[in-house]
């Protein structure tokens, strides 16, 4: 047998051999939902499109993701290239230089992007973040229980009259609560909610001079309406209870009404998760004495951090994570009733999703009906529903949610929690150089 010398045997070896390249590891933050858990279970058709790509998640609760990216981006440290974040936090982000504006390829079809959608995650005509899915919130209740007791719920129904109904409905003997709403503390928990309620009953987070407005009439009679309502009609340990500890009690078949985000209304109809699929109804969200900034608005959507290591690649990733292939990606492995809403004019124009989805309009209503401006019934100089968009916010919402988990606790009165909210939010404007 003819023998070859080893080092020309290796210089063989190393001319035809084809090349091998480590795919590239994209790191996505992204918070602990059922539609985003979806997206990790579909990016496998990402992968295999994208060989060069190898995506690497980190999901976490929505306040302790929210404070990881925060820090992680204000120090630009570069953990993650794809980043889940909101509507809150967009504008404010993108306005330092923290974004990389989105650049959208021609499957994308921006146009096709809801207004209020497209303008709330946009600044200076820049596209800032890419939405996966957005919300309103609404009410959602259980038809049979308010038909047996001799009750209606129509759109925007005053909230003394969801009192009457919660009472009517209450059987907390056989496990059924009148309703079900967010106490846990947090400015996107039990504040989303706490002020939207304000807002109805003719409230704002600040006035035209920046001064916070808890002490105010319309802050009282809505946290006492929800104190008392909750107290009186609500499950045990509501304190404790944000979005998904409701759906799962909605799902068991114990909350007679739930008022929250629109995105749930897939959730509480799919009879794989729900005991009471086909028992599920919805209305607009109840008012005080305006429909003005009664219901919220929220997106979750997809940011490349000016910190990210590949931003190209991220660019990538979100264009297919949030294009209209993606929702017929969803309904194809799923189903119609189960893709992720709120975002694209041509889900709901879609004739299988009106189908299979009976939310639909209901949803859609919500989400038009809710803008991002003037979102308040006396003239405010903030941006935001649930929210103002500027950063002291954060805090201010942080603690004031505290004040107002400890009215539902009992731990202090609606005008102790509302007082103790309104200087806190005072010494932070005053800190943020707002007012002397």
């Amino acid at each position: 047998m003819k023998r070859f010398p080893l080092a020309a045997l290796c210089a063989g070896l190393f001319f035809i051999a084809p090349a091998v390249h480590a795919a590239t590891d994209l790191v996505i933050a992204t918070v602990n939902n059922g539609h985003m858990i979806e997206m990790q279970k579909l990016s496998k058709f990402f992968e295999q499109a994208n060989p060069d790509i190898k995506l690497k998640w980190v999901t976490l609760e929505e306040g302790i993701l929210r404070q990881r990216m925060t820090t992680d981006i204000a120090t630009k440290g570069g953990q993650f290239d794809v980043m889940t974040i909101g509507l809150y936090e967009t504008p404010i982000w993108g306005k330092k230089n923290w974004l990389i504006p989105i650049k959208p390829d021609a499957k994308y079809e921006v146009d096709d992007l809801l207004p209020a959608i497209r303008e709330g995650l946009s600044g200076d005509g820049k596209l800032y973040a890419s939405p996966f899915y957005g919300e309103s919130s609404m009410i959602m209740y259980r038809s049979d229980l308010v038909k047996k007791a001799g009750m209606t719920i129509e759109d925007r129904p005053s909230w003394d009259h969801i009192r009457d109904v919660a009472a009517k409905i209450h059987d907390p003997a056989n496990g059924v609560y009148g309703i079900c709403l967010r106490g846990k503390p947090g400015w996107g928990d039990n504040m989303a909610l706490i002020t939207t309620i304000a807002n109805s009953y003719g409230g704002q987070l600040f006035d035209m001079k920046w001064k916070p407005q808890f002490t105010s009439k319309p802050w009282k009679d809505a946290v006492t309406m929800y104190v008392d309502l909750m107290k009186k009609y609500g499950p045990p340990g509501a304190a404790a209870n944000s979005f998904n500890e409701n759906l799962a009690l909605f799902n068991q078949g114990k909350c007679g009404m739930w008022i929250d985000a629109t995105i749930a209304a897939s959730f509480i109809t799919d009879p794989k998760q729900s005991k009471v699929a086909d028992k599920v109804a919805f209305a607009q969200s109840p008012v005080g004495v305006t429909e003005r900034g009664a219901n919220w608005l929220w997106i979750w959507s997809l940011a490349i951090p000016s910190s990210s290591k590949h931003p190209n690649e991220a660019q990538r990733f979100i264009n297919w994570a949030t294009s209209p292939d993606y929702i017929k990606l969803v309904a194809k492995e799923t189903s119609w009733a189960n893709v992720p809403t709120g975002t694209r004019k041509s889900t709901y124009a879609n004739p299988e999703f009106q189908k299979a989805a009976v939310f639909a309009a209901a949803e859609g209503k919500a989400l038009a009906t809710t803008r991002n401006v003037q979102s308040t019934l006396p003239p405010s100089p903030y941006v935001g529903v649930q929210f103002a968009s500027i950063p002291e916010f954060q805090v201010i919402g942080v603690a004031a949610g505290q004040q107002m988990a400890a009215a539902l606790l009992g731990k202090v009165t609606v005008e102790q929690a509302l007082q103790l909210s309104q200087q806190t939010a005072e010494r932070e404007m005053r800190k943020g150089g707002y007012y002397k």
